[in-house]
């Protein structure tokens, strides 16, 4: 049970207690505190649900395309702008530390043989190739050329040389704009998934639990508000 209906309860309660008492004092006070809390919690209420015959009720709801407008221009404009890119590029002192070693792996490098094979083919050692057996003679060299090439390229990736050239690639304006542009793109789709009551759910997750207290504080008001109207009419 939430702070929110545990105040109704309490407010409720003490409304009620003011009349079994009949006591005008209690009365007052729990009549204000169930009004002011039951007023708030119907607000909270109306903000993620929308509520037939409530005009303005739902409202996340019914404006979610605003608020994934706003979300993407926060993204885009605060955290992956163009020169928050090229900041984070250029301010670094150091050359970019990455390890390509699992990509590299990844990679199927045969093609890589295919097209030796076809350079030896149109070279003029094809005739001789095919003295020694053709392709198939080469296919035993398959494994060991793509290991070497494998190791070659990771060696060459772990040059610091290499990763100088690559960070000056990457600080260039043209590329900078590029990245800005597939991140934009990236965003875009997310936000292009989400439905209306994904940004509700993500909004109410994030506010609900806060918003409670907007009702615990409603009905402590209220309540303070019959209690100064009770005595004022003492």
């Amino acid at each position: 049970m939430n702070k929110g209906t545990i105040t109704n309860i309490l407010a409720l309660a003490l409304l009620l207690l003011g009349f079994l008492i009949d006591n005008p004092i209690v009365k007052s006070v729990g009549l204000f505190a169930l009004s002011g809390a039951l007023t708030n919690w119907i607000a909270v209420h109306m903000l993620f649900e929308k509520v037939p015959g409530l005009y303005g009720s739902g409202v996340i709801p019914v404006h979610f395309e605003e608020f994934k407008t706003g979300i993407r221009t926060l993204v885009m404009e605060q955290f992956f702008s163009e020169q928050n890119i090229q900041r984070f590029m250029t301010e670094s002192n150091k050359p970019m530390d990455v390890d390509f070693s699992q990509i590299i792996k990844k990679v199927d490098l045969s093609p890589t043989f295919d097209s030796l094979v076809e350079v030896i083919k149109a070279s003029s050692f094809g005739q001789m190739l095919g003295m020694f057996g053709g392709e198939e003679a080469l296919e035993p060299m398959r494994q060991p050329f793509v290991d070497k090439m494998g190791a070659s390229i990771q060696d060459i990736t772990q040059n610091p040389q290499f990763a100088e050239l690559l960070q000056q690639e990457l600080t260039q304006p043209d590329v900078q704009h590029d990245l800005h542009q597939k991140i934009s793109q990236i965003v875009e789709q997310r936000l292009n998934e989400l439905t209306p009551k994904m940004v509700k759910d993500i909004i109410q997750k994030m506010i609900k639990q806060h918003l409670g207290w907007l009702v615990v504080w409603g009905g402590v008001f209220g309540g303070l508000i019959g209690l100064g109207a009770a005595c004022f009419n003492l």
